[in-house]
């Protein structure tokens, strides 16, 4: 049996990727990798994969969520405007 005692000496080893030294070097990282970090709290960056496709739906579902919610907060402050005169059941 041969153990590997220089295994606890790596730094690197049980670190979070964005600590990592060979992470990054103020390289642009694509939206897999930037949404990946994100879900995985730092621990990963290639979890999702290589294909493209992924970081742009979880960008474009974060802006549409985003532009729902500043539209339903217009409509429910302004209701005069889409023809309420007051909110039903509020005294």
């Amino acid at each position: 049996m041969n153990a590997d005692y220089d295994i606890l000496n790596n730094k690197d080893l049980f670190a979070p990727v964005v600590f990592r030294s060979e992470f990054n070097n103020f390289q642009p990282i694509s939206g897999n990798e930037a949404w990946s970090l994100f879900f995985t709290a730092g621990q990963e960056n290639k979890e999702l994969g290589s294909n493209p496709e992924f970081g742009r739906f979880f960008t474009n579902l974060l802006l549409a969520i985003a532009v729902t919610g500043g539209l339903w907060a217009f409509c429910f402050s302004h209701p005069q405007f889409f023809g309420f005169s007051h909110f039903p059941f509020v005294g």
